[in-house]
């Protein structure tokens, strides 16, 4: 008897002991993600605002969409089967140590005056191939760190983190360029990314996998034929990514700044944060939501942020503005949570890098693509008129899918 509960007793204080080490990694795991996330947002800001004071052309920052997107595309599923065959933690380290080295060169040619826009674009490239594997292997590995009663809330929290860390990212970007110049903004991304870099170091469990499939073309195919059967997950993914790709306004925040709104760096900042402040309040409320009929509140998620699209784009009041693109941020955060627990929770774990590839290949279409279409069509036509219709189309294609997909209308997790 005594033997027994002896055992007992030990096998309790490990089970208590692994639940605490869990813990405690998904704490950690959220530092880290947070010093990335922020590093990413700053850099995207910075080059983009780069871009705009060497060229002053639309064209260019739509370009930069383009130069962006050209990584994501043709690596992010093969970085998806890397994430399902290696330790991902070792993953997330060697593509932060890509970006590390990007960075570098990024303050060295700064500093020493040897920047120009090809530089730029070259860095972005190399931030964006990083992010091809760095991206699915950070998503899959969330889910090891919690237990799956826990993870929808997991989620939620882990989506908060990021809306804060992408507010702090523009905002800490414009405050540096305007008070220290664009080489210390480089300078402080580089420590953000070796943050994130200690962070997953740092991590005791989660990147160890027990059914590895090698990378080859079969095991990419069977990730993406995966999503392909699963019409509510493909359905959601579509919707976001074409409005966003019609709907997106970011590309062109620095003209707004700029020319349109007058407001200068330190207002291109909280441009930038203001859709991503909208998303972290989002991601607080939600924290505390009860359960919705998820499917509806996407597609009237993604109808206000078309209807706040056009209110920003018609706007002339810096204060206005910033009202609207907070509700942009807020619808967006929305979609963000809906699909990552219905990713997540209907993906085995030996799947989960390479289904969240495909997630990310729709979002960097939504994302880079939304950006080429804004500075493409804004160079032919103007940056009001680009930014309005983008929000009249969002609308439409909410219309669209809800008339086609009543199985989405009708979708709760």
């Amino acid at each position: 008897m005594r033997g027994g509960g002896c055992e007992l007793t030990s096998a309790g204080l490990r089970a208590r002991a692994a639940g605490t080490r869990l813990q405690r990694d998904f704490y950690v795991f959220l530092v880290s993600r947070f010093a990335s996330g922020a590093a990413m947002t700053l850099l995207r800001s910075a080059v983009a605002w780069h871009v705009f004071e060497l060229t002053g052309s639309a064209f260019y920052l739509g370009l930069l969409g383009l130069v962006t997107f050209v990584p994501v595309l043709s690596l992010t599923l093969v970085g998806g089967a890397v994430a399902d065959s290696y330790d991902r933690r070792r993953v997330i380290n060697g593509a932060q140590l890509l970006s590390l080295a990007t960075g570098a060169v990024l303050v060295l040619a700064t500093r020493h005056g040897l920047v120009s826009v090809a530089v730029l674009y070259a860095a972005v490239v190399g931030v964006a191939t990083a992010g091809a594997f760095e991206a699915p292997a950070r998503s899959a590995l969330l889910p090891a760190l919690v237990d799956r009663e826990h993870f929808p809330r997991a989620v939620t929290i882990s989506s908060t983190n990021q809306a804060l860390a992408f507010v702090t990212g523009p905002a800490l970007g414009g405050l540096l360029i305007a008070h220290a110049g664009i080489a210390q903004a480089y300078t402080v991304y580089l420590g953000l990314v070796l943050i994130g870099l200690l962070g997953i170091a740092a991590l005791r469990t989660g990147g160890e996998l027990k059914n590895r499939r090698p990378v080859s073309l079969a095991a990419i195919r069977e990730g993406v034929s995966f999503v392909w059967r699963q019409p509510v997950i493909l359905g959601c993914m579509s919707l976001d990514m074409f409005a966003v790709i019609f709907g997106g306004a970011t590309a062109l925040l620095p003209i707004y700044a700029k020319d349109i709104l007058a407001v200068g760096p330190r207002g291109y900042g909280l441009l930038t944060s203001a859709f991503e402040i909208g998303a972290l309040v989002t991601s607080v409320l939600l924290i505390w939501r009860r359960p919705v009929r998820t499917g509806r509140a996407l597609l009237w998620a993604v109808a206000a942020f078309g209807v706040g699209t056009i209110a920003f784009g018609a706007s002339r009041l810096f204060p206005l503005s910033l009202c609207a693109y907070v509700l942009v941020g807020m619808a967006d955060q929305i979609s963000v949570v809906m699909r990552a627990t219905a990713v997540q929770m209907s993906t085995p774990d030996e799947l989960r890098g390479r289904v969240s590839a495909v997630a990310m290949i729709f979002i960097g279409a939504s994302n880079q693509l939304g950006a080429a279409e804004s500075g493409f069509v804004a160079h032919l036509t103007s940056p009001a008129f680009t930014v309005v219709s983008g929000g009249m189309a969002c609308l439409l294609i909410v219309a669209l899918v809800a008339w086609r997909l009543p199985q989405l209308r009708r979708y709760q997790v």
